[in-house]
């Protein structure tokens, strides 16, 4: 009989307790592993420079704990892709892989097509707009994957002050989507992943057959999608989260926190409709309706943000086709489970 845990004690990790990173890579060598680490950009020239330096200096050249860096970008507008490469990353533009595809712009577009160029049993994503990078933010979401038995995903969290400006911190303010929207709903719906601390942040890793067979929503529901698809699919007991301390990042206005949360409750919904946790027949809207001040007169501005899901990518003939042993390994998985 499998011992029953305390999840927020038992699955709830410091970055510090796998600070031993020799040890992490000699686990990884005996468990005949490879890692990769998927940067996903759109304009972060300001910060992937860093983002690549830190993390290859240390845990690709000094210690060989991962063994490729790779940026999927949505098309940026900006430097980002020549100075991902100038520093040692590969760089991918989304659009470009699997053509035969027709592309969506959007963050778990990225995440899902870098599935299909990544090399790793064990896939890391870091958001590439992270500027207090350390190497603690890879090596902390391994850790567990690395060295605690059953761990199959790992998730992050950390204080979250916010960068008004070039000069300015404010020391508090993250997480006002994950207070005000996603705890709600996880609490009345999933209250076991409510224990998460931060579920929107966008530093996860997992063993890849755990990515393999879950759908990615393309836009801002790709965080939470993925939580609830790993808890049905694998229970609380295989995912855990890491302590990283602190994470400074760019500050974003309330309209667009506003569309960011339109479009997880929007994920929710269609998640809860897919469950069977809830009925509901009504024809719900995609358009996002907002107010903002002009010349003294409330102005009213309309966003559409439509559900686009990406198929799990087992489920893609080019997928199985470029990796055939995974593919066997996921259809022997269904038969044992049939």
């Amino acid at each position: 009989m499998a011992k029953s845990i305390n999840w927020l004690k038992d699955r709830t990790f410091h970055h510090s307790d796998f600070s031993d990173i020799a040890a992490l890579v000699r686990a990884k060598e005996e468990q005949g592993l490879r890692i990769s680490l998927c940067f996903p950009t759109l304009n972060e020239e300001a910060t992937i420079a860093k983002e690549i330096v830190v993390i290859r200096s240390e845990l690709e050249i000094r210690h060989k704990l991962i063994d490729e860096i790779v940026v999927i970008d949505s098309g940026s507008s900006d430097k980002t892709c020549e100075v991902a490469r100038e520093f040692g990353a590969k760089v991918y533009l989304a659009e470009e892989i699997l053509p035969s595809i027709a592309p969506y712009k959007g963050k778990g577009e990225n995440l899902w097509k870098a599935l299909y160029v990544l090399e790793g049993d064990i896939i890391l994503y870091i958001d590439a707009d992270i500027k207090n990078i350390h190497p603690r933010f890879a090596y902390g979401l391994l850790g567990p994957l690395l060295l605690t038995e059953g761990v199959r995903f790992t998730k992050a969290f950390y204080d979250r002050p916010i960068a008004l400006d070039q000069k300015t911190i404010k020391p508090s303010g993250g997480g006002r989507v994950t207070e005000l929207v996603t705890r709600p709903l996880f609490s009345i719906f999933y209250p076991e992943l409510s224990q998460f601390i931060q579920p929107l942040s966008g530093e996860y890793a997992g063993f890849r057959d755990c990515f393999d067979a879950i759908s990615f929503p393309i836009g801002y529901g790709i965080e939470t999608s993925m939580l609830m698809d790993l808890y049905e699919r694998y229970g609380m007991e295989a995912m855990a989260q890491v302590d990283l301390d602190k994470r400074v990042h760019r500050n974003q206005s309330t309209l667009a926190l506003g569309r960011m949360s339109f479009g997880i409750m929007q994920t929710f919904i269609a998640k809860l409709k897919q469950s069977g946790k809830a009925d509901i027949a009504a024809r719900l809207h995609d358009t996002m309706i907002q107010y903002e001040l002009e010349n003294r007169e409330y102005r009213r501005k309309e966003s559409v943000i439509r559900i686009v899901e990406r198929p799990p990518i087992i489920d893609l003939p080019e997928y199985r086709e470029k990796f055939p042993d995974r593919a066997a390994a996921f259809s022997a998985k269904g038969k044992e489970g049939a």
